[in-house]
């Protein structure tokens, strides 16, 4: 679908979750929407900038990897406004694979899927000297 195929004031993120209505059992759209709402909610308030986001854990603990999947697809079409997102799976070394969301051209490119892997790995080595700095200094570690 272009963008010239979305309803008049429709944005991608509603067009795609459309979508997901008509192809999902209604549980599991009940539960996408709500893993979902509170996203949507800050994005509609607050426009997007370069942003990390993470699905929060002990929220969606109990959801299926499929829900969890769709909910990082409708936050990444409501965040880029694009329907070519697709969910990827990494190898990170020193960790287990990280599921990670681009487009779909990055998808098919080893060599940028290489380039986020090392961005992810990273990014966790200074999460861990953080908390390091952080339990040295009697601070809380659980960021």
């Amino acid at each position: 679908m272009n963008e010239s195929e979305f309803p008049p004031d429709g944005r991608p993120v509603d067009v795609y979750l459309d979508l997901l209505r008509v192809r999902m059992d209604s549980e599991d759209y009940r539960l996408l929407l709500e893993v979902v709402a509170p996203a949507l909610r800050a994005l509609d308030e607050q426009p997007p900038q370069p942003v990390d986001l993470a699905l929060d854990p002990d929220s969606t603990e109990d959801v299926p990897q499929e829900i969890r999947d769709e909910a990082a697809l409708v936050i990444a079409t409501a965040l880029t406004g694009r329907l070519d997102n697709q969910l990827v799976e990494i190898q990170v070394e020193g960790t287990e694979p990280v599921r990670v969301v681009t487009d779909a051209a990055t998808a098919r490119d080893p060599a940028r899927l290489a380039e986020i892997a090392g961005y992810v790995q990273q990014r966790q080595s200074d999460t861990e000297e953080l908390r390091g700095i952080a339990a040295a200094s009697d601070l809380p570690t659980d960021f």
